[in-house]
C-alpha cells in the first residue's frame, strides 16, 4: 500500500484527490477531509483502503 503523498505524514494513503490544478494525489484519510474542502477537489476512495 502507497503512503500519503503529504510531507511528513507516513500514514497509509486512503484517497485519491483529483485536483484540477495539480496532479492528483494519494493521500491519508485525514489529509483527503482538508483538501475535499476546496473547490473543484474531488475525493476518490481506494479500494483497498483500510477506512
Amino acid at each position: 500500500m502507497a503512503t500519503c503523498s503529504e510531507a511528513d505524514c507516513e500514514a497509509s494513503a486512503a484517497v485519491e484527490l483529483h485536483i484540477p490544478w495539480d496532479e492528483n494525489r494519494l493521500v491519508c484519510a485525514g489529509h483527503a477531509r482538508v483538501w475535499a474542502q476546496k473547490d473543484g477537489v474531488v475525493p476518490d476512495p481506494l479500494d483497498d483502503a483500510d477506512l
